[in-house]
């Protein structure tokens, strides 16, 4: 890298760019290499879709509120800014599946909604006999042939059946993409059950050579290992020590890019909403596909992102004193089976999975709704879809008294659908990318992967790629 300083222009201030900028930061101290870095925010607030409200001692998350435990980068980026003693596992309890009016436990042994286990499956009634036999084929069925890319819908109908994947599989996939499993792209989400297969020809019996056996208490009893971490304090508190860590950063928040030009000097010109102009060596775009496809069609430059669709979908948060809710039963919450009546997609009785957001005394209800097919619902007014969700709930459960408060937060378009060929479309439009703006780089939801370890882990890949072009390439 030559001795004058670099300009890195980070668009987006998402975790996703928050982790990029921390990395560039931390390794610009660690090497003593000179970088210029600028976040950009179009909204006024760092985050994204992490936002985590206080009110009335509740803590309350109107985007996600945890995140997986076996992927470490998220924890380990608490970890080195000074939050780890904040760290806490959900408490773990039964979840159910809502179908025909009916909370059914989810099988025990069950990963993905896909039955490891002969006892609890066949002892649930989810699924039928007819059901359960068909999923047995699994057993005799041959692999899959060839390599290519296909629905998850195609390939678990094809191994364990309709009712397995209506039943069973389909609520959880749903609860995590909002989206339609019969256009979400296998080898982009869930690569490692087509490896599976492949390895073991049977899906069940992979994943059962696979997995760890659990660990046993002092009585030989099973122990219920957490899936999930979170903060006490809120995972906005990340965000917010991560904005204070990078005091040597330019942050610009409520300013939008529109369009990215080649500059006389060599380097790239960013034009903003304000009618400014900023100049950058190496820019990362940590913004949705649709954004991204704003930014660059003039240039007829990621021209297949517009037709990538994203459902907007939308959290429900309500307060009530405890003893307006009644015949909760001992667990964490319940999806829908979409052979379900039902508007409401997943429920978290927050006050049993978060004991720590809520005062003593009172329930905390997270009710989700939208998906692929299913929008129409986000757009209603906030007292609309507060009746809708109490509706749905009282079909199931006593809500003897109206909310305390209701907190309904809309997330439009913003549950990004890896289709059939996601990864192909992705690495071309890259190649694309780097054949005409060497040196720009895309990372987060929308490209590999939503969840937040997901996007940190771009984040920092994005931040290294940055580094090794403006050390080995200009």
């Amino acid at each position: 890298m030559s001795s004058l300083k670099k300009k890195v222009v980070i668009v987006g201030g998402g975790i996703t760019g928050l982790a990029a900028a921390y990395k560039l930061d931390k390794e610009y101290k660690r090497k003593g290499t000179d970088i210029d870095i600028t976040l950009i925010e179009s909204s006024h607030r760092l985050g994204g879709k992490i936002h985590t409200v206080h009110k009335d001692g509740f803590v309350v998350e109107k985007g996600p509120d945890s995140f997986l435990e076996r992927k470490k980068s998220m924890s380990r980026l608490i970890q080195e800014v000074g939050l780890a003693d904040r760290l806490v596992p959900n408490s773990t309890g039964q979840a159910f599946i809502l179908m025909n009016d009916k909370l059914h436990p989810m099988p025990g042994g069950a990963i993905m909604g896909i039955p490891t286990q002969i006892k609890p499956f066949m002892s649930t009634d989810l699924v039928s006999m007819t059901g359960k036999l068909r999923a047995a084929a699994d057993f005799v069925l041959p692999r899959s042939k060839g390599a290519d890319d296909q629905a998850l819908g195609t390939f678990f109908r094809r191994r364990l059946g309709n009712e397995i994947v209506e039943n069973l599989i389909e609520p959880l996939l749903s609860g995590i993409y909002a989206g339609d499993i019969d256009q979400i792209s296998l080898k982009s989400t869930f690569p490692q059950f087509y490896q599976l297969e492949q390895e073991h020809r049977s899906l069940i019996a992979g994943i059962k050579k696979t997995t760890p056996a659990p660990q046993m208490d002092r009585n030989g009893n099973k122990k219920k290992k957490s899936m999930f971490l979170t903060l006490t304090s809120g995972l906005q508190s990340l965000v917010d020590t991560l904005e204070e860590k990078l005091a040597e950063a330019t942050i610009l928040k409520g300013v939008k890019i529109e369009s990215i030009d080649h500059a006389s000097s060599g380097a790239y010109s960013l034009k903003m909403n304000n009618g400014e102009f900023l100049e950058a060596d190496s820019i990362i775009f940590a913004v949705p596909h649709l954004a991204a496809h704003a930014i660059f069609y003039k240039k007829n430059l990621l021209s297949q992102f517009k037709d990538v669709p994203a459902t907007s979908v939308a959290t429900v948060a309500m307060a009530f004193p405890k003893d307006a809710v009644t015949q909760v039963l001992d667990g964490t919450g319940f999806v829908v089976s979409r052979n379900s009546d039902y508007t409401i997609t997943a429920c978290t009785w927050t006050h049993n999975k978060w004991p720590h957001t809520v005062p003593e005394g009172k329930v905390l209800l997270r009710c989700y709704v939208g998906r692929a097919g299913d929008e129409a619902v986000v757009d209603l007014a906030d007292d609309q879809i507060e009746a809708i969700v109490l509706d749905d709930l009282n079909k199931i459960m006593k809500v003897e008294a109206k909310p305390d408060w209701t907190i309904v937060t809309r997330w439009i378009d913003s549950m990004p659908q890896y289709t059939v060929g996601h990864k192909e479309r992705l690495n071309n439009i890259r190649k694309e990318l780097q054949s005409t703006f060497p040196g720009v780089y895309l990372a987060g939801g929308s490209y590999d992967g939503i969840g937040l370890p997901d996007c940190i882990d771009q984040g920092e890949k994005a931040a290294n790629d940055v580094l090794d072009y403006l050390i080995h390439d200009r």
